[in-house]
């Protein structure tokens, strides 16, 4: 697991916190295809759907392949687990493809590869998300099947200790793992005594102690309707999606737990040191981001894109990486959970050479907040930008998860269509106010996880 794990899913999907580096022949590939980008309006036309029972979905419709995807986002996720039952969210999530009242394990899976059906159970911190892919001409059968692991499941004994040793197993390589004990501790310092403060997953020890009653109750508390954002793609009208979203979803309970409160962000800025046997060391920094409600947000955006987040091109990894080679890559991100935004990056170095990598990146951020960024870096970024939007749309799968997400975080039925306009019209006097605003190296926190030479902890 990364640090990922611990983010929102569309977050979780886009980055890790030691990045994955492509060999130089495919950077220098890669940077060709950015370079040759146009901007492309990536227009897609989305339905409200309303079902009988009052339940909405967002629906593309598609009737050129006999296909639908559905994705269902349930706010709350692992941070709504309740005391003393950490990891139950995480737990029961991971039952619900062990059967139902009706069917056994073996038999629900059995009756999932004969309909051709794909199911996927996940947990976040923010939601748990429920997705399927469906034939057409299975879709009935495939939504009854699946309506029977969110409304009743069997949460089988056998299956429940089965699967908690399996989940034990995840924690207990996680704690050798230098990437996610980065990840947990930047998550302990930054956010006190908030959820986010410790992993969804629970620890061997609340895992351990989580009983049957336990798991029933995350069900009932984690899957309602009245917390639920669906975005469905392809082969399905609106009034059949009426129906189907009444059937599947009609007979969840209503929400019966507060949602949690905003995180107050603690980290005091400067190096923690995390000694770990390790010929290498993981490093997380960030510190607090732009809400994506904020006026600023399209240029801290941009400005993230230009820094670390636009893969090869980006400040940081020429810096980094091309001129010094002290990486095989870094990278920077725009952690937009629910309840606080983080502006956070990581990398992993040999212990040789992590010091001087941390030196350059805070002289980049310094540099940032001084002298903000060039028109060639403003251009470039915002021809990426909106050039690779539309590649996001290359499947029903991917359109019915982005419409789900778009949903949970408030977004507007035409955020898609005017997206690469707010993109185009950032400034470079823009992205100087935000610099100004948030990139200040002395607030940066970092955690390493390693046995670095020359580096000293400063916490």
């Amino acid at each position: 697991m990364t640090f990922a794990r611990y983010l929102s899913p569309l977050l979780a999907a886009t980055m890790l916190a030691a990045p994955v580096t492509l060999p130089a022949p495919l950077w220098a590939q890669a940077q060709l295809a950015e370079d040759e980008m146009e901007p492309v309006d990536a227009i897609i036309d989305i339905q409200l759907v309303t079902s009988p029972g009052g339940i909405e979905a967002w629906l593309v419709q598609d009737n050129s392949i006999p296909f639908m995807a559905i994705e269902m986002w349930f706010d709350g996720g692992g941070s709504i687990d309740r005391p003393g039952a950490r990891g139950a969210t995480n737990l029961m999530m991971a039952l619900l493809e062990e059967g139902t009242s009706e069917l056994d394990s073996q038999e629900f899976a059995a009756a999932q590869e004969g309909l051709a059906a794909s199911f996927g159970f996940d947990t976040y911190r923010d939601e748990v998300v429920v997705s399927a892919q469906v034939l057409t001409q299975n879709r009935d059968e495939a939504m009854a099947l699946l309506r029977g692991a969110l409304v009743d499941p069997a949460f089988d004994p056998t299956a429940i200790e089965r699967v908690r040793q399996q989940v034990i197993s995840g924690i207990e390589y996680d704690l050798t793992d230098p990437d996610t004990i980065a990840g947990q501790t930047f998550n302990a310092l930054a956010f006190g005594d908030h959820p986010y403060a410790t992993s969804l997953d629970g620890t061997v020890e609340s895992v351990s102690a989580l009983t049957r009653e336990d798991i029933v109750a995350a069900h009932r508390s984690a899957l309602v309707r009245d917390r639920v954002s669906v975005g469905v793609a392809g082969d399905i009208t609106p009034e059949e999606l009426g129906v189907l979203l009444d059937d599947l979803l009609g007979d969840l309970p209503v929400a019966d737990v507060p949602l949690p409160e905003p995180a107050e962000y603690s980290a005091p800025g400067g190096i923690e040191l995390i000694d770990f046997p390790v010929p290498q060391s993981s490093v997380i920094f960030g510190n607090e981001g732009i809400e994506r409600t904020d006026p600023d947000f399209f240029p801290y955006f941009v400005m993230n894109e230009i820094l670390g987040g636009g893969g090869y091109r980006s400040r940081l990894n020429q810096e980094v990486r091309e001129e010094r080679g002290l990486t095989y890559g870094i990278s920077t991100w725009t952690a937009l959970s629910d309840y606080i935004a983080m502006h956070q990056g990581g990398f992993s170095s040999s212990n040789d050479l992590v010091a001087e990598a941390i030196d350059v990146v805070l002289a980049e951020w310094a540099d940032l907040a001084e002298n903000g960024v060039t028109e060639e870096e403003l251009e470039a970024a915002q021809r990426y930008m909106t050039g690779a939007y539309p590649l996001r749309f290359s499947g029903n799968s991917s359109i019915a998860g982005t419409m789900a997400a778009m949903q949970a975080d408030d977004m507007p039925i035409d955020y898609i269509n005017g997206r690469n306009e707010r993109v185009m019209e950032v400034t470079l006097e823009d992205i100087q106010r935000v610099a100004e605003r948030i990139i200040d190296p002395e607030t940066l926190q970092f955690v390493v996880v390693g046995r670095p030479e020359g580096l000293e902890p400063s916490n």
